[in-house]
């Protein structure tokens, strides 16, 4: 299992920099609830999912870097940085994510941990 946890948590961390939106949906359970920032309203199902990925393909000049990865059965932490231009302004993200996944490799949970101090903007 931590073999294809790992090839999952991989392929997010590479679509989330280039998309298409809905290749990273599709690697979410049909019924999967995500809370992104921690705290925030979850998301349920798809198409609510959907809706809050699509919004990355406003950013321009996406890239992640992966710092690390922790793998426990069903369960991985991510923690990773993203970088993108909105119009004149960059944005960086330094978030922790925490997955859970289904028997099929499937993201059911996903909590991003990250704040105010976790996203810089500037000029780019």
């Amino acid at each position: 299992m931590a073999a294809q946890v790992r090839d999952v948590v991989e392929q997010y961390v590479k679509l989330v920099a280039s998309g298409p939106t809905e290749d990273v949906v599709n690697l979410y359970a049909a019924d999967a609830v995500v809370e992104d920032p921690i705290g925030s309203e979850p998301r349920k199902g798809h198409a609510a999912i959907r809706e809050m990925y699509a919004a990355l393909e406003h950013m321009q000049g996406r890239e992640t870097e992966v710092h690390s990865i922790k793998i426990a059965g069903k369960h991985a932490a991510i923690s990773f940085t993203l970088v993108g231009h909105f119009g004149d302004q960059k944005m960086t993200l330094s978030p922790i994510d925490i997955m859970e996944f289904d028997d099929e490799g499937k993201i059911v949970s996903m909590k991003a941990y990250w704040g105010p101090d976790n996203m810089v903007m500037g000029p780019a």
